[in-house]
């Protein structure tokens, strides 16, 4: 690396006295707060990224074992990637695409049964698996060349906003003058709290058991998901090298069982999920992760920007809204929303400054909707196979046969999953 790069990619001194200036600042470390980062100084915004452990490097997988966090990549979420110049990047023998999801219903019909093909819908894959170390692994590598950001270890304690951006006192005692903050500081975004921006917010009273198997039957591109009776939600996503990425969504009770489980406990498990239909698709199972498990909550954002008094502020990924995993589409949801915000913001007109209402309502009127159908589709479907009544379980498993018999529908159901955006 040239001195030039080196000087910009050093981090700043948290305990500097003087006050610095940036054009945006982003509070958050994880995928959506690196990508947005990025995203803002490839447009050539003076850019700093605040968040604790940023000096700790993520190391890029590469062995056997596969991180416990997986995710599904929507096509939407390719071209963001692609856009930012990582895609190519990424080690793709870690990436599995997915060509076709099966989804099953609690009574055991055959009828009862939804299959969703790339082929049927024109498109080359639905989506992809990896690991959520691989992209921030690459996120992490293109920062340190990137001359309009800088990356600081250290935490906001206080933020002052005005008429004219914002004031970021940090825990390390610095100071930070910058004309639009974006927060991407997870679930219980300090900075949404600190503007007073209200939330909703339900927990599901359910736990997400994550794991990874070793499969004998070859998974044939496909992603498997089983709703059960009393409603528990498995899905079986495709790892490449025939493994497969587990989340069960489950009752804390039984999540905190999962876990004591040995080889044997889980075998008996499995063999009990509709008579056996996940051994049966995919044969035995050896486990490949350590099993963890992490509470299902729905939180969505009254606002995606700061109140009208003091708007210098947008809100993206779990901290605008955070959603039940049956649909696979959280992180996409949240990387649309730097999608949106970098092409609203790359698009400008050359007298509006980054943080112009304009431009900012903008953003949240866009995301608003997307946000708002996802949320509450996901919403429904959870509760709707939650139901314990005859009629409720009739109605659920009827849909799927009938949808599932509607190229129509499964076609519109494909397209709100791939998402859309577009980069002028």
């Amino acid at each position: 690396m040239s001195d030039a790069n080196q000087k910009h990619s050093s981090k700043i001194p948290a305990n500097s006295p003087q006050i610095r200036a940036a054009d945006v600042v982003v509070v958050g470390g994880g995928i959506a707060g690196k990508a947005c980062s990025l995203g803002l100084a490839q447009l050539g915004l003076q850019t700093v990224e605040i968040a604790p452990d940023l000096h700790q490097a993520v190391l890029a997988p590469q062995s056997s074992q596969w991180g416990q966090r997986i995710y599904a990549f929507s096509p939407s979420t390719q071209k963001l990637l692609a856009h930012l110049q990582i895609w190519d990047a990424l080690d793709h023998s870690r990436l599995q695409a997915v060509r076709d999801m099966r989804i099953y219903g609690d009574r055991g019909e055959k009828s009862d049964h939804l299959h969703l093909s790339a082929f049927e819908a024109g498109t080359p894959q639905l989506a992809w698996i990896g690991e959520s170390n691989l992209i921030e692994h690459t996120l992490d590598q293109a920062a340190r060349f990137q001359s309009k950001l800088e990356r600081m270890n250290d935490a906001v304690e206080k933020i002052e906003v005005d008429a004219d951006g914002a004031t970021l006192h940090l825990k390390g005692g610095g100071t930070i003058r910058t004309q639009l903050v974006i927060a991407a500081d997870g679930a219980s975004s300090p900075i949404r709290n600190h503007l007073g921006i209200n939330t909703t917010e339900e927990s599901y009273s359910q736990s997400a058991v994550v794991a990874n198997w070793f499969c004998t039957y070859p998974h044939l591109e496909t992603a498997f998901q089983w709703f059960l009776p009393g409603g528990d939600i498995v899905a079986m996503l495709p790892l490449p090298n025939k493994q497969v990425s587990m989340v069960w969504s489950t009752s804390p009770e039984n999540a905190a069982e999962l876990l004591k489980l040995d080889a044997s406990g889980w075998q008996s498990r499995f063999e009990s999920i509709a008579n056996g239909a996940i051994l049966k698709q995919l044969g035995e199972l050896t486990l490949n992760s350590s099993p963890a498990a992490f509470p299902l909550r729905k939180i969505r954002a009254a606002r995606f920007i700061g109140p009208d008094s003091s708007p210098k502020v947008a809100l993206i990924g779990d901290a605008a809204h955070v959603m039940h995993p049956l649909a696979g589409q959280g992180l996409n949801l949240g990387l649309r929303d730097v999608a949106v915000l970098l092409n609203i913001l790359g698009k400008r007109e050359s007298f509006r400054a980054v943080n112009d209402l304009t431009l900012l309502r903008r953003y949240e009127r866009q995301r608003q909707g997307d946000t708002s159908a996802l949320l509450w589709v996901t919403d429904k479907l959870k509760k709707l196979f939650s139901g314990s009544s005859g009629t409720e379980k009739q109605l659920r498993n009827w849909g799927l046969g009938l949808v599932n018999k509607s190229h129509f529908i499964k076609q519109r159901l494909i397209e709100r999953a791939l998402g859309d955006i577009h980069f002028d």
